[in-house]
Order: structure tokens, then sequence, then C-alpha cells
């Protein structure tokens, strides 16, 4: 049976993509970015596409594509639109799905809807965890807010240096799996996603 996977993070710049794309290689899933905003000639989509090795992937359109690097709603009302979730659908294949989220869970797309109200309670949710002053904070405020929407099934990836202080309070308090480490490499190309990706595909596929 196909699993949905949602890739989301604790904030901006945490690592969301190159775990979209290690994701999609581990499984050869199909992926969805439902919102860009900005960089439009060299998106997320593109950046996923450049890192992943395998040919069965299927690479769907953007609900929204808008111009401005800002968040989704700001950079909706700078090109004159409205984000609504009923316009956002999920594309439909037989494969797994790979969904990128924008920023963090409750980046707003609206006045009424956040990030987060694009996650199904069936989706399996990748929380990409970077460390810095406050990350905790935030992991542990995520995984909360993930649970309160009663989505159960939860996993984080630990992005960048190993932090054992920080991680054993998150894997304590937070109580989800975890699926592993990337470390501070010095570059991103498919051969690295492809290491990541089989060191990841067992875990991904046991949530």
């Amino acid at each position: 049976m196909p699993k949905s996977y949602f890739i989301t993070g604790i904030g901006t710049e945490v690592g969301k993509t190159v775990v979209s794309a290690i994701v999609v290689e581990a499984l050869k899933a199909d992926y969805w970015k439902p919102i860009q905003a900005g960089d439009l000639d060299n998106s997320d989509s593109h950046k996923v596409k450049r890192l992943i090795s395998n040919k069965d992937s299927i690479f769907f359109e953007n609900s929204y594509a808008l111009n401005t690097p800002m968040s989704p709603h700001a950079a909706a009302e700078i090109d004159g639109i409205k984000l609504q979730i009923k316009n956002i659908k999920r594309p439909e294949t037989e494969k797994d799905l790979v969904i990128e989220g924008a920023g963090g869970l409750m980046v707003p797309l609206n006045d009424r809807e956040v990030i987060a109200n694009l996650i199904s309670k069936e989706d399996v949710v990748v929380l990409v965890s970077r460390h810095y002053l406050g990350s905790i904070n935030h992991t542990l405020l995520s995984i909360e807010a993930l649970e309160n929407r009663g989505i159960e099934k939860i996993g984080i990836i630990f992005s960048g240096d190993e932090h054992p202080t920080t991680e054993d309070a998150i894997k304590k308090l937070g109580k989800v799996e975890v699926i592993g480490r990337i470390e501070e490499e010095p570059y991103f190309d498919d051969m690295v996603v492809k290491e990541y990706a089989e060191k990841f595909r067992k875990r991904l596929c046991e949530i």
C-alpha cells in the first residue's frame, strides 16, 4: 500500500529539500511541492530532481508557484492572489508520494490556514531537526503540534553535526522515532543522496 511522506522542518533552512531527495530516492517515490515561494527557475523541485538517481520518480507541478521568497501568505499577497487549501489537491499516484512543506508547521497560508493543515492523519511526517540555540524547544513544539492534530506517524531526521545532549532531550521528551542523521557534508550530489537513501530506507518503511 503506497504511503505519503510529508517532509517538514522545525524552521527554515534546516535541510528539508535534501531530506526530500533522500526519501524520494530511498523509496523511488514521486515528489510534490504544493507551494513554491521564490526561486522559480531553481525551485525545490528542480533541486530534488538533480539530487536523485532513479528514473522512476515523477515530479508533480506546484499548486501555487509564487514569485517572492517569503512566507507563502505574504508572497501570495505580492502576487495579488489568495492561497486556499481547497485549491491544493494531492496528485494521484500508485507509488509512495513525498510532499515537501514550506518552512515550519505554523507558516501561514492565509488568515486561517497554515502549512500543518496540508498534512493528513495518514501521512508519515518526517520532521527535520537541526541544532541551534532553541532547537529543542522548536522540535518538541513541532512534535506536540502534530500530535494535537491526531498525527501519529512521526519520525525525526537530525541534520548537521551531532549534539548528544540536545538529541537525548528530544528523544526522551519527544518520544518519536529517529530515522537517522545527515552529517555536515561538504556537498550534496546524487551519490551522497543515494548513500543516505540506502541507509534510511528500512527505517522509513517501518514508520
